[in-house]
């Protein structure tokens, strides 16, 4: 998986590229965690992720209660339908913005 970066003000967007799994994860977790404290907004580019996992599933949630945390906003763009399938099965588009 790739992992690209753009920082505008206090707005991050990333954009993940392959597959968000077991494997890859870890990456996304690292790249997250140094980004939720300070940013305000976060926006998650899925416009080439394939396939997200449980353990990438993981990853967002604690992302999404980081920003929480940090009254930050975090939303999930451009998911195609496999993607958009696993949030709306597991519950997690109640509470991550899809776009």
């Amino acid at each position: 998986m790739k992992i690209n970066k753009k920082v505008t003000g206090d707005k991050v967007v990333i954009a993940l590229d392959g597959r968000l799994d077991t494997a890859t994860s870890p990456e996304l977790e690292v790249a997250l965690s140094s980004i939720t404290p300070v940013a305000k907004e976060l926006e998650l580019d899925f416009s080439k992720l394939e396939y997200v996992s449980s353990a990438g599933l993981r990853v967002l949630l604690t992302a999404q209660k980081n920003m929480n945390a940090h009254n930050g906003k975090m939303s999930v763009t451009h998911a195609n339908d496999v993607v958009r399938d696993v949030f709306e099965v597991t519950g997690f588009s109640a509470f991550i913005n899809i776009k």
